[in-house]
């Protein structure tokens, strides 16, 4: 049996006969009905990726975004309604998944998948548990959701390039969210196929939301996609259709957002009766900073001991891939990604920062190294604008190289001392990485877990959490209620105060 079989996709005019049986949103549709197994590796690592985003939740519980957002939620109590992390009760899932979505994409500190696209494939499992949470389904059910969330996002990523076109990476995440739900909920093809297509037509934007001044609308994006997807299936269960063909159509998504009316997208999915593993395929942060930044905070903390002063650095140059050079370095000719002022946002998105108090700290914390006391330290600031990047063939090459073994989001560290002479090391993957030097096993995402919500969540309740998440398959209908938490009252007496909103 083939695992997976790449469909080809183009634009095809109205005209065209085009059967539905081969637009790609019900190539998708019947991936998510097939009614596949999940195997048991892939369980394992959704308990992981639960657990991971978690963590970040629990970190980002106080910030001023999550915050905003929460608030929105709790206005909307519903029953049975979802559960929003760190409160007490039940809120309508659309803003329990937009309210847990922030939280978890609020730091950067969550997993990535990387290939033609960018994504973060956790962001799927906010609104697929609380549309499970929503309609009593089971821990099976879920599991079986997010596993195709994952799946039918990274194989959009593996397929279709968003960003050359300036489209942000959200745009794979609304039909995946879509798809996990319609999974879960054993939806039929139909109706999945119309709620994907709705999805896609309300989550394209553009990218500046990641460009230039970076707001907290970065975290908020993906949080929108989910809540908007569940809307979709809501829609599409009660009969209404979508646009379609949606990527395919003479005025869809491929001919005037992305490649346009001749390009041809190769999108690999699973071959009926094919297990879903994509999840497989993706890996977490151990640091929270923008995926490509991973090797090299560690490459820094392994360069300090040969460096010894650093004042005595001349320049920095990190030769790496076009996307790292382009989106969080030089390459983006962003003048904020050197301001000492700009929000927390930026500073993660921008490698020479980070490059540089990681080799002047020799760790990194997620509020610590991104505090205004910590960016606009002179020393820092004189460093940091000693760093340039440079796209080289070579790592964009293995940064689009389908062999795992050799695919690398790393980068070459050439530093030129005021001496003249030149220390040059190279990492290809972050330490975490599953081809790396400390690969993330279930211990590790548990640590990461006790860490983050030290301080937040009680020890008893991150026991009573973990233990809930470890048995996540066996749990009965109706029992999803039990993946929240709830913080400590230090916690909330740590929230800033929001002001009121229109609603």
């Amino acid at each position: 049996m083939r695992l997976h079989s790449v469909h080809t996709v183009r634009t095809h005019r109205s005209a065209e006969d085009f059967p539905r049986d081969e637009h790609l949103a019900w190539k998708i549709a019947q991936v998510a009905a097939d009614p596949v197994e999940v195997d048991e590796d892939v369980r394992e690592m959704v308990v992981n990726r639960i657990i991971d985003d978690a963590a970040v939740a629990a970190a980002s519980f106080a910030r001023r975004p999550v915050a905003a957002a929460r608030a929105q939620a709790r206005v909307r109590p519903y029953s049975p309604g979802g559960s929003v992390w760190g409160v007490h009760g039940r809120f309508a899932p659309e803003w329990a998944a937009w309210a847990n979505g922030v939280a978890v994409r609020e730091l950067d500190f969550h997993d990535t998948f990387l290939a033609a696209e960018y994504s973060h494939p956790g962001d799927n499992i906010p609104p697929i548990l609380a549309a499970c949470q929503h309609a009593g389904a089971s821990g099976a059910d879920l599991v079986r959701g997010i596993a195709t969330g994952y799946e039918i996002q990274i194989d959009l990523a593996r397929g279709m390039c968003l960003h050359e076109h300036k489209i942000d990476h959200v745009a794979h995440l609304g039909p995946s969210v879509a798809a996990g739900i319609g999974a879960a909920l054993r939806l039929d093809p139909e109706v999945i196929y119309q709620a994907i297509g709705q999805a896609l037509h309300t989550t394209t934007a553009t990218r500046q939301s990641r460009k230039g001044a970076i707001s907290s609308w970065k975290a908020y994006a993906p949080a929108y996609a989910g809540k908007a997807a569940i809307e979709a299936v809501d829609r599409a269960m009660r009969g209404e259709g979508a646009p379609a063909p949606i990527w395919e159509g003479e005025d869809g998504v491929i001919a005037r957002l992305l490649g346009g009316p001749d390009a041809v997208y190769e999108i690999p999915l699973p071959a009926p009766g094919a297990p879903q593993r994509a999840i497989l395929d993706s890996y977490t942060k151990e640091h929270s900073a923008e995926y490509q930044a991973q090797a090299i905070i560690d490459l820094a903390f392994r360069l300090r001991g040969r460096i010894g002063d650093l004042s005595r650095i001349a320049t920095v140059t990190l030769h790496t891939s076009h996307h790292t050079h382009t989106v969080i370095g030089t390459g983006a000719n962003d003048p904020q990604k050197f301001d000492p002022h700009a929000s927390r946002e930026t500073l993660d998105h921008s490698v020479m920062y980070i490059f540089a108090v990681a080799l002047q700290d020799g760790t990194w914390h997620h509020e610590r190294s991104y505090s205004p006391e910590r960016a606009q330290r002179p020393d820092t600031v004189e460093l940091w604008r000693k760093v340039a990047t440079a796209e080289d063939p070579e790592w964009t090459r293995r940064y689009h190289a389908p062999d795992p073994a050799e695919k690398a989001f790393g980068a070459r560290a050439e530093i030129t001392l005021d001496s003249g002479e030149t220390i040059v090391d190279e990492l290809a993957v972050a330490d975490a990485h599953p081809q790396g030097a400390r690969p993330f096993g279930r211990s590790e995402y548990v640590a990461k877990f006790r860490s983050l919500a030290d301080g937040v969540v009680a020890p008893d309740e991150q026991d009573r959490f973990l233990g809930a998440v470890d048995t996540v398959a066996d749990l009965p209908p109706g029992q999803l209620h039990r993946l929240g938490f709830t913080v400590t009252d230090e916690a909330e007496a740590r929230v800033p105060a929001i002001p009121e909103g229109l609603l």
